[in-house]
């Protein structure tokens, strides 16, 4: 049976997403053909094809981690995690077109999944581990700090809450009420969002808020930082326009910068899930040619947890 995967045919919603057949290359010197068991799916997929008017762009590929076995190897290649053969369990990130049944992708993306993880769990880790461990490191969070999150139930934040945790900070998490049991689950206070955020913060954390760590991009969110904390210490990975305009820190997997340090963590992240400290919940898996429903509900903004695609 013919590989297929996914692109996008036009720019828009995940209506504009086609199916087609594909004949995946061999892998060449430094590359690695991987049989995908589970797709990693995140906001920055539907992202990249909601707009633009650059048509050389299309059929653009979608997806940027997967997990699945090794189905070849190229000659004298080792994957990013070391050695590396056909039928081994493995997690790559980050690559390009991830939305398929087979991807030959850089053998330095490809890593040795921990026997702890399934492949949904293992598919999802790395976006948003890195996205996490980067708006950590770039506001400093050290041990005794309490932080702030914003979007402390989503799978950033979840994972911001959980990396927070073990470098000894405590995390006040703005969620919806009916998600306070994820953010307390993985270690955060849950705090409402909504008028009076700002007292519920300071009652919350009467020791003062150190640092604040924002995904979801609100206006909200971004007045409270400032409220509480110098721009110095205030991250964003969604209000880019905000950053630029109020002299705060947004950061993105395409800066030089971010993607050299989300690269050279993810060997840390995969330890920390091989160990049980790193937890990726997983709310649904979707089969393959449901894509378009799966990227629907993501967008929606209330998927629940991660998602991902199983071929």
């Amino acid at each position: 049976m013919a590989d297929r995967r996914w692109v996008a045919a036009e720019f828009g919603g995940p209506e504009v997403l086609k199916q087609v057949d594909v004949e995946v290359p061999a892998p060449g010197p430094g590359e690695v053909t991987i049989q995908v068991r589970a797709v990693g799916m995140n906001p920055a997929d539907f992202k990249r094809f909601a707009a633009g008017d650059d048509r050389s762009l299309l059929p653009m590929p979608v997806g940027y981690e997967v997990a699945g076995v090794i189905r070849a190897i190229g000659p004298d290649t080792e994957i990013g995690s070391g050695g590396g053969a056909v039928g081994d369990e493995v997690l790559a990130f980050p690559i390009s077109g991830g939305y398929a049944t087979a991807v030959t992708v850089p053998a330095d993306k490809v890593f040795a999944m921990p026997s702890s993880l399934d492949f949904p769990a293992a598919a999802n880790l790395l976006l948003a581990g890195a996205t996490a461990a980067d708006m950590l490191h770039v506001t400093n969070v050290a041990a005794g700090e309490t932080i702030l999150v914003h979007g402390a139930s989503g799978a950033v934040g979840v994972s911001v809450l959980q990396q927070a945790k073990l470098l000894g900070a405590r995390a006040v998490g703005t969620a919806s009420e009916k998600n306070f049991d994820t953010v307390r689950r993985f270690g955060g206070v849950p705090v409402a969002y909504g008028d009076g955020l700002l007292d519920r913060v300071r009652e919350a954390a009467p020791e003062r808020i150190a640092a604040a760590l924002d995904t979801v991009g609100t206006d909200e969110a971004v007045d409270v930082s400032l409220a509480l904390v110098p721009r110095e210490r205030i991250v964003t990975i969604a209000a880019r326009a905000r950053a630029s305009a109020d002299g705060f820190r947004a950061i993105g997997g395409a800066d030089p910068d971010s993607a050299a340090f989300r690269d050279q963590v993810r060997p840390r992240l995969i330890r920390l899930a091989a160990d049980g400290d790193l937890v990726v919940p997983v709310a649904r898996t979707f089969p393959f040619h449901e894509a378009p429903a799966a990227l629907e509900l993501l967008r929606s903004g209330h998927p629940g947890g991660k998602l991902a695609l199983i071929p």
